[in-house]
């Protein structure tokens, strides 16, 4: 008689550690700790004045009550004042040693706090309830005092836990379809603002489907212009590569598997995207399915302009102001004395 065997036990094995890509050898995913690195440092500064514009949310309002209580910012809340008032008290927050704003309007609300930046009563300005496109058409009208000759553009700054460093993608919401001179100037202010949260010299993955220059791309091409363009210095301050797909713009060994020698590969601080559809998309999938936390702000005009979202955490909400308070006091030490928006000791020039 056989003696029958022990059938194999099928059951799934307990999950592995997780592994980088490609290495073989376990790495352990880190916690957030970027965001608390740029809130720690905006805490040491001095509280900036941040203008919030129709904060009829609890993202918005909750978002510059938390960051007033650390001490990141003064606000001043613009908008029909007793709704305010009362909405705040719905929350459990008091707003009563805040500056309180009257405007019974998106629009209005928009222009007043357009207003008090180009005044230098606050050096940040910071989106409520309203429609991003109702508070970017207020900063951008002629004669609004914010406008700049450098075009205006969003960054998500994000913090990734499988990600070794700090990632920034733009542009995500402002330009729809950017030109290749529209990008020049969006990879200069996310180069700066890179530089302004501590990267000295930001590395730049210019994406796209290939890496390989293809005429039918446009965003290939546009890519081989922007590198050209760096080499010859007009593009400064960081290092550029493209076109790099994502895959090996983060990842060293993806790139090294397509035999991709660039400074950049696997190593960039930045993502600059073809265009907006591709970023939100590239953004959102980072943030809902790999855990990351992003942290909104527009750069180009005369003052940083803070965005925040409805799905925001109560961190993803501190650092976007955090970044706005860094960027306001980096503004603080470059202004011209001359300019209407220079501040010294908190008033206009």
């Amino acid at each position: 008689m056989t003696t029958p065997r022990h059938k194999p036990d099928r059951r799934s094995p307990s999950r592995p550690k997780d592994t980088r890509r490609g290495t073989g050898k376990s790495a352990p995913i880190r916690h957030h700790h970027i965001f608390s690195a740029i809130i720690a440092r905006a805490e040491d500064l001095e509280p900036v004045s941040l203008a919030v514009v129709y904060p009829l949310s609890e993202v918005s309002l909750r978002g510059a009550c938390e960051a007033a209580e650390l001490g990141l910012v003064r606000p001043i809340l613009i908008g029909p004042v007793a709704e305010l008032t009362a909405f705040a008290d719905s929350l459990g927050l008091d707003i009563s040693d805040y500056e309180l704003v009257a405007a019974d309007s998106e629009e209005a609300a928009a222009e007043a706090g357009v207003d008090l930046c180009h005044a230098g009563k606050a050096e940040a300005l910071m989106k409520g309830s309203l429609h991003t496109d109702h508070l970017m058409h207020a900063v951008m009208k002629d004669g609004s005092g914010l406008r700049t000759a450098r075009r205006v553009s969003h960054v998500f700054v994000l913090d990734v836990p499988a990600y070794p460093r700090m990632l920034m993608i733009t542009d995500a919401a402002i330009n729809i379809y950017p030109t290749l001179e529209d990008k020049v100037d969006i990879v200069r202010n996310a180069i700066e603002l890179a530089q302004v949260l501590g990267v000295e010299e930001p590395k730049v993955a210019i994406l796209s489907a290939v890496e390989t220059v293809t005429p039918k791309i446009v965003s290939t091409l546009d890519a081989a212009a922007l590198c050209k363009m760096a080499d010859r210095g007009q593009i400064t301050g960081g290092i550029l590569d493209g076109p790099l797909a994502f895959d090996n713009a983060i990842d060293l060994k993806a790139a090294q598997i397509k035999h991709i020698h660039s400074p950049v590969a696997g190593k960039a601080d930045i993502l600059l995207v073809p265009d907006l559809e591709a970023g939100n998309m590239l953004a959102k999938q980072l943030e809902y399915l790999a855990q990351s936390e992003a942290a909104g702000i527009v750069l180009g005009a005369r003052v940083p302009i803070i965005l925040t979202s409805r799905a925001d955490s109560a961190k993803a909400r501190l650092a976007s102001c955090a970044v706005g308070v860094l960027l306001a006091h980096d503004r603080r030490k470059t202004a011209a004395p001359s300019s209407s928006y220079a501040l010294a000791n908190g008033t206009p020039t």
